[in-house]
């Protein structure tokens, strides 16, 4: 089982492990059952209140539906942003000068196919953390990863890369999706997922409304790089109103100094609405 330990970090009292690190960097992703437990039912209650309010009653169990930003507006959900634990994580993979970037809520419906969450090769680096609030197996839904298909510029990954985009095209070496080689993630709720955005994922079988969100982190840039998360925030067509809600929703106005730390590359780098577009 994976363990996280006391550590060093100057902000938290947890960290991962380096063997969790390293198999992070290795495998691209982790699985850390249980982590949450103390928490899941609160969570589940926020996460149900917050899409009810923005029209999930309305969801036909035929397509997935979403909200993206999605904790940003529950003062609940933002403390997980303060949680030791999400804290420690995010701060051992992208240093303690981490950036929370964004998240998002779903009732996810059917089979979603083979992709990476980002451009390909990733210009900077992002990491995503999973909350599932259903019991999901390898048929009914679970997370399925290709250890390994992150590290974009090896033979490997490339391969795996060029393949898998062509899938819908057809079988790739005669195999349907489900039939790719993969580790395949079953959780209950309470467990965290946490991968690489460039690991290739998918999941099938799933019900008609699997429950999850999402938490996403980078590292906090400057130069080249940062020209690379502001194309991100464009292309994404984020505005301050998306983001932190008008006027000023939870994420800011119930923020600790240590949580206003992480947001300062969303504070200093997402636009306010353009006034034409209204």
């Amino acid at each position: 089982a994976w363990l996280l330990t006391r550590g060093t970090h100057t902000m938290s009292s947890f960290q991962l492990t380096p063997h969790q690190i390293q198999f992070m960097d290795t495998f691209g992703y982790l699985h850390l059952p249980g982590l949450l437990n103390d928490r899941i039912e609160e969570i589940d209650e926020a996460f149900e209140e917050l899409l009810r309010l923005h029209g999930s009653d309305n969801h036909d169990g035929q397509s997935r539906f979403y909200m993206v930003p999605f904790l940003n507006h529950s003062e609940y959900l933002c403390t997980l942003l303060d949680d030791e634990r999400i804290d420690g994580i995010a701060a051992a993979l992208l240093g303690e000068s981490y950036q929370f970037w964004c998240s998002d809520g779903n009732y996810y419906a059917g089979n979603t196919g083979w992709h990476s969450d980002t451009a390909w090769p990733e210009p900077i680096r992002y990491y995503k953390m999973a909350i599932y609030l259903d019991p999901v197996t390898r048929d009914t839904g679970a997370l399925r990863v290709i250890p390994g298909s992150h590290r974009f510029g090896e033979g490997y990954a490339e391969t795996l890369h060029e393949l898998l985009m062509d899938a819908g095209k057809g079988p790739v070496l005669g195999l349907q999706g489900d039939e790719i080689p993969a580790v395949a993630l079953e959780t209950t709720p309470g467990d965290l997922v946490l991968f690489n955005h460039s690991t290739k994922h998918s999941s099938w079988g799933g019900s008609s409304k699997r429950r999850m969100f999402t938490l996403c982190y980078t590292a906090e840039h400057s130069g080249e790089a940062l020209g690379h998360f502001r194309d991100f925030v464009t292309e994404c067509g984020f505005t301050r109103k998306d983001v932190f809600g008008v006027p000023d929703g939870p994420l800011l106005t119930t923020a600790s100094p240590q949580r206003l730390r992480h947001l300062q590359q969303l504070v200093n780098n997402v636009p306010e609405a353009d006034p034409e577009s209204n």
